[in-house]
């Protein structure tokens, strides 16, 4: 018996008739080398996140928390370096910088609470009512994009504290607003004209038809795959994965993978595709269509979470491969930060040493990145 999984299911010309073919089967096979590809994308991805998760735990992570303690114990010695008569007024500005940009960093980014009486010592403020105050001022810019971007008003109790949280807030409020408009627009469209009562009626049999395609070559299945119609136990048995995988496809509405255990099962052959009518063709693309779009859109679900991590615009495309790539160069940078901090640490112990190259550090302005080459150690 032979096999067509894992080949594109396409549409060949009989070679005797030599004939072209027509638009529907170009399109046809378009869009089966299309989903072909997409599924390709979208299992690679499947099995390229628990291997990055993974790398994350077991490899990046204690990196990070390697790298927390020793920052913690950095911020321990600026405080013990502080007070030091060694230390000028200029020098002891730096150092309170130092102390309150990076104990917030900790505390925000990485739950480091213990580091919080540090951070107000030298801070101005205290830290959670400075943590409120920009929850406050991150909740009212939200708003305000929100109400002139896409004309919203979002709740006032919104989850701020993650990016996703945002994000999944601001996609509930948009449908709610789509579902909102649309019956407003029901509700006012009273009575459509007859060119739109025909559209609606074509579009209605479209759809209805291209359903029945896929239930077409659903029942075929099913009329020689059903295992209580065989009394042979193993062939029962065949037949009864079988049909798995077709009812599966079929709850998926996945007409291509119909197709192909049709081609596996040999209930039909290469050469039969050929003989589908344009009419009946032009309902399977319709499937073929949605199934692409469906699969896209469950590629670019997933991509997007990892864009927003590593600051990816949403227009450009990210593979795994480049995720990958990503951790381990990540890696390799965390490990250099390791190396870095826990030998500055032991030479910091020195004031003097501490205070000579704090000569050479300067205060970022406001609009600078506090986290530049001239740190002590790199925090990124």
């Amino acid at each position: 018996m032979t096999t067509a999984k894992n080949k594109t299911i396409s549409i060949t010309p009989k070679v005797d008739e030599k004939k072209t073919l027509s638009a529907q089967q170009k399109q046809f096979n378009t869009l089966t080398k299309k989903i072909d590809l997409q599924k390709q994308r979208l299992v690679e991805w499947q099995e390229t996140i628990p291997v990055y998760q993974q790398k994350i735990n077991q490899s990046y992570e204690p990196l990070q928390e390697t790298f927390n303690t020793y920052s913690a114990e950095f911020l321990q010695l600026l405080d013990q370096h502080y007070d030091l008569p060694l230390f000028k007024k200029t020098d002891k500005l730096k150092i309170k910088h130092l102390i309150c940009e990076v104990s917030e960093k900790l505390i925000s980014e990485f739950g480091l609470d213990d580091l919080k009486p540090l951070f107000n010592k030298y801070s101005d403020e205290d830290f959670d009512s400075l943590n409120e105050d920009r929850d406050s001022v991150m909740a009212d810019m939200m708003k305000s994009f929100a109400k002139n971007i896409f004309d919203l008003d979002l709740d006032d109790d919104m989850d701020m504290s993650s990016p996703e949280t945002i994000q999944a807030h601001l996609r509930e409020k948009i449908r709610e607003q789509e579902q909102a408009k649309a019956q407003s627009q029901a509700a006012t469209t009273r009575k459509k004209t007859k060119k739109q009562l025909e559209k609606e009626a074509r579009l209605q049999e479209e759809e209805e038809m291209a359903s029945k395609s896929v239930r077409e070559v659903y029942r075929k299945l099913v009329a020689v795959l059903h295992p209580d119609r065989e009394p042979d136990p193993e062939e029962q048995k065949r037949k009864t994965e079988l049909m798995q995988r077709v009812n599966t496809a079929y709850g998926k509405k996945d007409l291509l993978l119909l197709l192909a255990l049709q081609l596996e099962i040999e209930q039909i052959n290469p050469a039969e595709l050929s003989l589908i009518a344009d009419s009946r063709l032009k309902y399977f693309n319709k499937i073929l269509k949605e199934q692409l779009a469906e699969l896209e859109q469950e590629t670019a679900q997933l991509e997007q979470i990892f864009k927003m991590d590593l600051d990816i615009p949403p227009f450009q495309r990210l593979t795994p491969k480049q995720l990958m790539t990503a951790l381990t160069r990540d890696i390799k940078d965390m490990e250099i930060n390791v190396s870095t901090i826990k030998r500055e640490l032991k030479a910091y112990q020195n004031p003097a040493s501490f205070k000579a190259w704090l000569k050479t550090y300067q205060i970022p302005r406001e609009e600078e990145s506090f986290y530049e080459d001239m740190m002590p150690f790199d925090f990124m």
